[in-house]
């Protein structure tokens, strides 16, 4: 949110430096994140001087140049070439000199050169009024009033004004500091905490009066549950222009643009109060009725950027006799709003339900500056106050007059809040006790009522705009941030706490995990908990109705809570190859959430998202792509370097891959990985081969062993090495030769590998070879060839037995 010192100090009359009164903003809670300069003519005028043309004569070179000699005080005259049609001899004019910085259009800087333009020296230029900043017009330069003196400085004639911006990163809960009078009323009280009396300087309405009643509109609120309180008043006879310089000076520090008198008022008002407000043409309005109500839903209306909208059941709509007019507290109406024909308005100032507009602004995916307000809960006291306000302003700087007596409908008052501060809590939470003076002072500065002070506490009575403060410990928060968090002394005395934690630590695991990942050249990612309701759809595995949805999204693609981490590892890996990064591997650590029978539970996930080549190519070495079985050797490495090495390989049953295995601990499912079919790919605009592996890590945390282990010495005898080829059916699977290779010969066979398979056209049908390795070892003496020979015998006569295997 952005804050004009300028207008600041309209309520608060101080002199300070913006940098020091930004500090006492920040110890107050309204964090300051950056002061930008403000300047309500780019540059300033700097460098700009009024100059005297005293000779102009045609160019020799070109028909629509002149070659002009300038006075500008008392340095020698200049030579500058001109281009503007209306430029002539005695003419008091702006100069630009050499060195001057001037601005364009979108606002990028140009330096002003000595140069030759057609063969003729030009030493500054003659500006136009567009070109300073001053105004659109390019006809031809700006002629300035004759009785200025040549020298003198353009930025004294035109008043230039400069001001500070302070941007503020409010806090949600802050809704009363929406706007410069909030923000000015929480200065206020910390000066008062510095020893500094100021007035918080108020803008009057007793101006305000009743012209005549010629233009009465009946207002109707069908639903005051979502519009508890509404003010309206006519005006007429107004001439919709540009707004005064001073107005669109203010406007344009907080960064809005103008747009005409009317409705830079009620923006100027939204501003300084925190009250939107919204002008209706009054001519637009049918039958001269206002009805606030909601319609059916399905029912279309076009909001003022000319998008037609769906509407909901539950959202307010502004109506007149023969239909919508504006979505109420978020968004105009495309053919109700104010225009240069414009001459009469229904102004409208209400407090519409924060929930109910939040809702509707989400729902259409619009987010305005009055919905930002309503939906964080303005001061319902100060609907009429700024709607005379904002009515005052108008006439004064478009004409006309009030034509109508104020509407304000409010049939059941929002109360102010009633809360007990008891002092002895007050000292426990701040860890200090403040007086109870300074207590009372610093309510009261923030105009919460002091109904009655007893020796064990306050009674007091809480502003309704205050709608975060409703409890004893929130007042307590106020004390605290206006007497100021630097002055709370701190012990010299340490209290700390030993926990019980477990063997098996999370963050302890997942830092072992990532450092062994980053080392294979993976890369960590932190997706979004956030996702869209369609990607439940793209996989039969997950089911649309366990997911947790949110009951107010940010929008419609952040309106769930995930259920699975793949989705975030394709968004990742399709955002990086549209960057032509096509060699992507990634991990991420995290949970997902699933809205089940029994209820709500959360799942820890180690994710891994893989596509590309291995590593990058070298002049030392070719790169390979990467595919299922280096994906296979990552997840073994993992397991293995966390101990993990009992588990059983099975075919994985999720439709999320074209082919797949997981490990298996007894009936679950440790992880499972695979090469993700091109049908989810593509949904993300990935066409090339992209790898998935999705770790159990709840389960994995349980499995890792913690008991003691025992060191053994090398053994000092040699390990012997075995092959067989075998011939096999298709469907046999190396585990399988593994499991009956370790069951025939459990003492001296220590590992089973496979090193080669070979499919084709040589072998017959529904056949493949597989080239397997055994390795034998005895710890305690030299195998010979007569024990070799027997355990091969005894592992061909198994793989025959069981599978059918021959010997190549």
């Amino acid at each position: 949110m952005k804050i004009s010192y300028n207008w600041l100090k309209q309520f608060v009359n101080i002199d300070w430096d913006a940098q020091k009164t930004g500090e006492l903003l920040t110890d107050l809670g309204l964090e300051i994140e950056g002061i930008e300069s403000f300047t309500s003519v780019p540059g300033g005028l700097q460098g700009i001087v009024v100059g005297e043309v005293i000779a102009c004569e045609q160019h020799s070179n070109a028909d629509r140049l002149k070659v002009t000699k300038v006075a500008i005080g008392d340095g020698p005259h200049l030579q500058i070439v001109c281009g503007a049609p209306n430029v002539a001899v005695g003419q008091k004019v702006p100069v630009a000199t050499i060195g001057t910085t001037l601005y364009d259009a979108e606002g990028k800087p140009w330096e002003i050169k000595k140069g030759k333009i057609r063969g003729e020296v030009s030493e500054g230029m003659i500006c136009a009024e567009d070109e300073l900043g001053l105004g659109q017009s390019h006809e031809g330069i700006l002629v300035l009033n004759k009785k200025l003196k040549p020298g003198t400085k353009l930025a004294s004639v035109y008043s230039v004004e400069n001001d500070k911006v302070f941007e503020i990163g409010l806090t949600p809960n802050r809704a009363d500091a929406m706007s410069h009078w909030g923000v000015a009323r929480d200065l206020r009280a910390g000066l008062l905490q510095k020893g500094m009396s100021v007035e918080l300087i108020t803008p009057s309405t007793s101006s305000f009066h009743i012209d005549n009643r010629t233009l009465k509109i009946d207002v109707q609120v069908k639903d005051t549950k979502f519009a508890p309180r509404y003010c309206g008043v006519t005006l007429s006879g107004l001439k919709v222009t540009a707004s005064p310089d001073w107005l669109q000076n203010r406007l344009k520090a907080i960064g809005l643009a103008p747009i005409n008198n009317v409705v830079d008022a009620t923006n100027y008002v939204l501003h300084e109060l925190g009250q939107p407000l919204h002008a209706f043409d009054a001519a637009k309005i049918s039958g001269n009725k206002i009805i606030v109500k909601t319609l059916p839903a399905g029912t279309k209306f076009t909001t003022l950027d000319g998008v037609e909208r769906t509407l909901d059941a539950e959202d307010l709509m502004i109506c007149d006799a023969d239909g919508p007019m504006c979505i109420a507290g978020v968004f105009g109406g495309m053919h109700s709003g104010v225009t240069e024909k414009t001459t009469s308005i229904f102004l409208e100032s209400a407090y519409f339900d924060p929930v109910s507009i939040r809702k509707t602004a989400k729902r259409h995916n619009l987010n305005t500056d009055a919905s930002f307000r309503f939906e964080r809960g303005i001061d319902p006291n100060i609907t009429e106050y700024a709607l005379m306000r904002a009515a005052i302003l108008i006439t004064e700087i478009a004409g006309g007059e009030t034509t109508s007596d104020v509407v304000d409908i409010y049939p059941k008052k929002i109360n102010d809040h009633q809360v007990v501060l008891n002092f002895e809590n007050t000292a426990r939470l701040i860890g200090e006790e403040i007086p109870k003076e300074t207590i009372k002072s610093i309510l009261t500065s923030l105009e919460i009522k002091v109904n009655n002070v007893t020796e064990t506490g306050i009674g007091m009575t809480i502003p309704a705009y205050r709608n975060d403060v409703i409890r004893e410990v929130d007042v307590i928060e106020e004390i605290l941030r206006v007497y100021g968090y630097n002055k709370i002394n701190f012990t010299e005395k340490l209290h700390a706490s030993i926990a019980t934690t477990k063997k098996v630590e999370d963050f302890k695991i997942q830092n072992k995990t990532a450092g062994q990942l980053i080392g294979l050249g993976f890369h960590e990612i932190l997706g979004n908990s956030l996702t869209s309701e369609k990607y439940a759809g793209l996989t039969s595995t997950l089911n649309p109705e366990h997911n947790v949805t949110m009951l107010n999204p940010l929008s419609q693609d952040l309106s769930v809570l995930r259920q699975s981490l793949v989705f975030g590892g394709l968004e990742a890996l399709s955002y990086n190859k549209n960057r032509r990064m096509h060699n992507v591997k990634l991990f991420e650590f995290g949970k997902t959430y699933h809205n089940y029978a029994e209820g709500r539970i959360e799942k820890k996930h180690l994710a891994l998202t893989v596509s590309g080549n291995k590593e990058v190519e070298n002049w030392a070495s070719n790169s390979s792509q990467t595919n299922f079985f280096y994906l296979k050797g990552v997840v073994t490495a993992i397991l293995q370097r966390l101990g993990i090495t009992e588990y059983t390989e099975k075919p994985v049953k999720s439709d999320l891959y074209s082919e797949g295995i997981c490990f298996v601990k007894g009936k679950k499912t440790l992880v499972e990985f695979g090469v993700l079919r091109k049908k989810l790919a593509s949904a993300f605009d990935i066409d090339a081969e992209t790898l998935y592996a999705n770790f159990n890590w709840d389960l994995v945390l349980e499995e890792i062993p913690t008991a003691t282990f025992e060191m053994k010495p090398i053994p000092k005898f040699p390990e012997v090495t075995r092959d067989f080829a075998l011939l096999l059916d298709n469907t046999v699977a190396f585990e399988s030769l593994k499991d009956a290779a370790f069951q025939t010969e459990r003492s001296l066979l220590k590992e089973v590998t496979l090193f080669d398979v070979f499919t084709g056209k040589k072998l017959p049908a529904g056949k493949k070879s597989y080239a397997l390795s055994f390795t034998l070892q005895d710890e305690n003496k030299t195998l010979t060839d007569k024990q070799i020979d027997k355990i091969m015998a005894k592992l061909q006569k198994r793989f025959e037995t069981d599978f059918g295997a021959t010997l190549r």
